[in-house]
């Protein structure tokens, strides 16, 4: 039996108590910020700004502190960076009335928040290859707590109002900057002068393949566009019941902390691009099959597909990524994919959802198969090649 002190010494641990913070926070953030904007007094038409200000945060910020990351001397310092910049900028939100002030910490704390991710995901993936630990336990761990977290906010804001978001988020905010100085300090080699290390970053990484994968991995993710934004509001419309849309959304959270908990036994033979190409397959069928308006009861098994169409790309990246982009690239890389799937191509999903949905209801999640479709098209040409 391992004894508290060398469990908490391991590397795996650190990372698994920085992902279930971050998580137990980000599952109120997610779903509840725009309720904390009503709370304020913000009208539809602003939340709505609100939530573009956040994204449009991820996208500018990421690349910049992915940049500083892999130039640092070590990894942790950016990561502590954002986190402490993320428990201030929510310190401010406390005091916060002007719609104008609130659209402004949307914007930052969207940046502050979601930059993080491409940081952690490229020095956890780094250190599992180096250390022989499996990425996947840790993120399995954060996936749990995000369930956690959207679960215990929403019991919060039905006993308390609105305004428990704000403390919520805080509270998990500061046990994320905690757990971020108890990483690993991840520190970084010297870049040497001579060689390909002389060539700028962007040509580095529009070789081996990166682009087919960068273009891959944001089509698919961006695909999941209609079921972020308006599974709940279409299946509602079908006759789901409230309860059961809640188990739907927990189910597919189930079976990815599943997938990401069992991958590295199973699907480990599988290359990065096959697991990319897998993810984007899955999620054609999952998409037509949504948009068919099944009945309640293959609605679940079809959820558990989240497994594949977000689970298997999202690690295929990763895997792809810490294969094919240099250490001292490891960062940017993550952040240029995060910036691509996570905020340009899942806005410009989701606005054509929202399209797709005033016209065709619930037949809508058809038009995510064809982005999944080319997704998983440039994933088989990375096989192809060899990836």
């Amino acid at each position: 039996m391992i004894s508290p002190a060398r469990l908490f010494a391991r590397i795996d641990t650190r990372f698994a108590l920085f992902y279930g913070a971050f998580y137990l926070g980000f599952g109120a953030y997610l779903p509840y910020m725009p309720v904390w904007y009503a709370e304020r007094g913000l009208s539809p038409e602003l939340i709505g700004l609100a939530a573009g200000a956040g994204m449009i945060g991820r996208v500018v910020v990421a690349p910049l502190g992915a940049f500083w990351s892999d130039r640092a001397t070590r990894r942790r310092d950016a990561i502590l960076a954002f986190s402490t910049a993320s428990l201030c900028v929510f310190l401010a939100h406390i005091p916060a009335v002007n719609p104008l002030a609130i659209l402004v910490l949307a914007g930052l704390s969207g940046a502050a928040v979601t930059g993080v991710i491409p940081l952690v995901d490229a020095f956890a993936m780094g250190a599992a290859r180096r250390e022989g630990f499996a990425f996947g336990v840790p993120r399995a761990i954060g996936s749990g707590l995000f369930v956690a977290g959207n679960l215990g906010a929403g019991a919060l804001i039905s006993v308390s109002g609105g305004e428990a978001v704000l403390i919520w988020i805080l509270a998990a905010a500061a046990l994320t900057a905690l757990a971020a100085a108890l990483l690993p300090e991840g520190r970084i080699a010297a870049i040497s002068e001579a060689g390909s290390a002389k060539a700028p970053p962007l040509r580095i990484l529009l070789v081996a393949g990166l682009p087919l994968a960068f273009a891959a991995s944001a089509l698919i993710q961006g695909a999941h566009g209609f079921y972020y934004a308006f599974s709940a509001l279409a299946w509602s419309a079908d006759g789901v019941p409230a309860w059961a849309i809640g188990a739907l959304w927990a189910t597919g959270v189930g079976a990815e902390i599943v997938f990401f908990a069992v991958w590295n036994r199973f699907a480990r033979p599988w290359s990065p691009a096959a697991m990319l190409a897998l993810g984007g397959g899955v999620a054609v069928i999952r998409w037509a099959a949504l948009a068919l308006s099944p009945p309640l009861w293959l609605l679940f098994p079809l959820q558990t597909l989240h497994a594949f169409s977000f689970g298997a790309s999202y690690l295929g990246f990763l895997r792809y990524a810490a294969d094919h982009a240099p250490e001292r690239l490891a960062a940017t890389a993550q952040a240029v994919n995060s910036a691509l799937s996570g905020g340009l191509v899942l806005a410009g999903a989701t606005f054509a959802s929202g399209l797709a949905y005033a016209v065709l209801g619930t037949a809508g999640f058809a038009l995510m198969a064809i982005p999944a479709a080319l997704g998983a098209l440039c994933a088989l040409w990375l096989v192809r090649r060899g990836g």
